[in-house]
């Protein structure tokens, strides 16, 4: 029916905001942890993820695909290269956050589109049309002039973006659901960092047990603060078109270099605006090209879906 049809879209479109608004508002999350560094916020993160993730699967009983997964030896494989990713990934941007650099780090979530279409092409020997040739080419210069703005490269940026790339390129691979991808890699990272806390604890270094049971809560929280944004992204992702979500992702960068600015003060010299600009010029190419094609593919659908004259109309009455 089209009022149910409008209200799964309307509760999509609140999912994905939801799901982006938590990722890009998260850089005020990381520094209520401290005094723990970065390492063991990350463990905590680990940990606590695989337990409100298996919460999450025992009360909807969702567990058949862990028994299919560890029949495939392959699979099993690519979530250990996912959940290593995902470490690199996690670890540079808390680290990131808590060392003043927010703004470089929301780069990262803004170039990694166009990270992703150049692994294709150097990957996958995908092939690029000529905007989206313009858009990584945008993209390259823009890395330049950041190198040139920054004195060095942004390499906070670009490890971010080329992991996380890669962990998107993996976990296509793997073709498990965000919930199900996340209890995977949690649990191949789950003994390693539990160990960590532990050798902290016995050396007297953790923040967990000494920093107070607020300090403690917040730490255990790690885990929701990871869950959560990702089941609204998975409620969204079936409700919404791919295209919408395509727009939506731009919501978490945006949040994360305004918070860079305007909340931690970060400094944005002329050549870094510069930078970012271009950043945005190839992101708008790329914005472009893609609602052109899906305009595309929408119209020929219609095309071919219309029906012949004389016909009768297949068109539900009360869509």
């Amino acid at each position: 029916m089209a009022g149910t049809s409008k209200a799964e879209h309307r509760t999509g479109l609140l999912n994905g905001f939801a799901a982006y608004g938590m990722w890009g508002l998260v850089p005020l999350f990381w520094p209520l942890l401290k005094p723990a560094g970065a390492a063991e916020i990350l463990a905590h993160r680990m940990v606590w993820s695989l337990v409100f993730v298996v919460a999450a699967l025992l009360t909807v009983r969702r567990w058949a695909w862990a028994g299919e997964l560890l029949r495939q030896p392959r699979r099993l494989g690519l979530v250990t290269v996912a959940a290593a990713v995902i470490t690199v990934n996690w670890g540079v941007y808390i680290w990131a956050v808590n060392s003043g650099h927010v703004v470089e780090a929301s780069l990262g979530y803004f170039i990694n589109p166009l990270v992703t279409i150049a692994m294709g092409v150097l990957l996958l020997k995908e092939r690029l049309r000529p905007v989206q040739w313009a858009a990584v080419g945008t993209g390259f210069a823009a890395v330049v002039v950041l190198t040139v703005g920054y004195g060095r490269p942004p390499w906070i940026s670009l490890c971010l973006a080329f992991s996380f790339a890669t962990y998107g390129l993996v976990k296509k691979k793997v073709g498990l659901g965000g919930v199900e991808s996340l209890a995977a890699e949690t649990a191949v990272q789950f003994l390693p960092a539990l160990a960590y806390l532990l050798w902290l604890g016995a050396h007297g270094e953790s923040t967990f047990t000494t920093g107070g049971a607020g300090h403690s809560v917040l730490l255990a929280s790690t885990g929701l603060v990871t869950a959560l944004p990702l089941v609204c992204f998975g409620a969204a992702a079936i409700r919404v078109p791919l295209s919408t979500l395509g727009l939506l992702q731009y919501l978490a960068p945006v949040f994360q270099f305004g918070l860079g600015i305007l909340y931690f003060h970060e400094a944005m010299p002329p050549e870094r605006w510069a930078g970012f600009a271009l950043v945005w010029v190839a992101l708008g190419l790329l914005t472009w090209n893609a609602l052109h094609s899906a305009h595309r593919a929408r119209t020929a659908t219609a095309v071919l879906g219309a029906p012949r004259v004389g016909a009768p109309d297949s068109t539900p009455v009360d869509a």
